[in-house]
């Protein structure tokens, strides 16, 4: 962003009075008038972004360039009331990568937090297309809203795997992670960033003792490669792994903004509305007509009953990863 645009930018932001983050969350109606182009962008069908989720967002991104922050000409958004597996095996776009000094706005899949079902205390688990549960908890697995930074990456080896060519590939993924503000602060100790929607599953131990990434004893994890852009993560931000390295290249030592919708203040004022004819907050309408009510769980009501099921169901001892059957470099 050259710096006349930014300094007229942070000018327009400062004119509207919004200087922190608690206040665009508040007041995101006062933020800089969208300009013509983005303008364009903004509705609530496929491929478009929600007028509140965009406020907010742009809000977060001008004071954080306000306060010396951020300098990187683009933000993020999300919008997780939309909905992301769609019909046809099709992964709906609801993260948002918006550069205004170059004017271009992407939209990008991503999943949900899948949440858990804990049997005989709560069960905040989500389904694949739409979240009806959002939360702060630790080990809840579960989306919050809110106010971030993006901060350092991390790659690291996941395993190799047989490519469609037969050939072996090895897969390495890369994690954001993000700096949570207000009722997301707790994101650093929840290990919530974003990363590739990719894995590699059904693992077993192979003898490669050339490969870089063999253990003590040479062996190194295989199995199968996962894609599940078109599914749910453990409350982090996943893009597809066509989509992801463009997102992470953006905030490479260059942090950035993202804003998710909605905040647990949208749900409650969601839960107080008694009929549709009622004006509530935005939310998605698929989504809302599929998932009814939706509910936040915040880390001083569930996190307890998070622990004490933990503490009465301790995890099984690990088993060994067996050895690969078929040996092969």
């Amino acid at each position: 962003m050259s710096g006349s645009r930014l300094v007229t930018i942070v000018r327009s932001f400062a004119i509207f009075g919004i200087a922190s983050a608690s206040a665009h969350a508040a007041t995101a109606e006062r933020a800089p008038q969208v300009p013509d182009w983005l303008s364009a962008h903004v509705g609530e069908g496929n491929g478009q972004i929600a007028l509140p989720v965009l406020q907010r967002a742009r809000a977060l991104y001008l004071s954080k360039v306000a306060d010396g922050k951020v300098k990187n000409s683009c933000y993020f958004a999300m919008d997780a009331t939309r909905p992301n597996d769609l019909t046809g095996g099709e992964s709906g776009g609801r993260f948002y990568m918006i550069c205004e000094a170059d004017q271009t706005f992407r939209v990008i899949s991503s999943g949900h937090g899948s949440g858990r079902n804990l049997p005989g205390v709560a069960d905040f688990s989500n389904g694949r297309e739409c979240a009806k549960n959002f939360g702060n908890a630790l080990g809840s697995n579960l989306t919050a809203g809110g106010a971030y930074l993006t901060s350092e990456i991390k790659t690291s080896f996941k395993g190799y795997y047989r490519s469609s060519s037969g050939q072996q590939s090895f897969l390495t993924r890369s994690f954001v992670q993000f700096e949570g503000i207000g009722e997301t602060a707790n994101a650093r100790e929840r290990a919530i960033g974003g990363h590739p929607a990719a894995l590699v599953s059904g693992i077993c131990m192979q003898k490669k003792p050339n490969s870089p990434y063999a253990n003590n004893q040479g062996y190194v994890p295989l199995g199968k490669f996962v894609n599940y852009a078109g599914g749910r993560s453990n409350g982090c931000t996943t893009w597809s792994p066509a989509e992801a390295p463009q997102v992470l290249s953006a905030v490479k030592d260059n942090p950035t903004t993202l804003y998710i919708y909605p905040e647990s203040r949208d749900i409650l004022a969601i839960s107080k509305v008694k009929s549709s004819s009622q004006a509530g907050p935005y939310w998605n309408a698929a989504c809302l007509k599929q998932i009814g009510t939706p509910r936040f769980w915040s880390q001083e009501k569930l996190g307890p009953l998070i622990v004490r099921y933990e503490k009465d169901h301790p995890a099984p001892p690990p088993k060994p990863i067996p050895l690969c059957e078929a040996q092969s470099n």
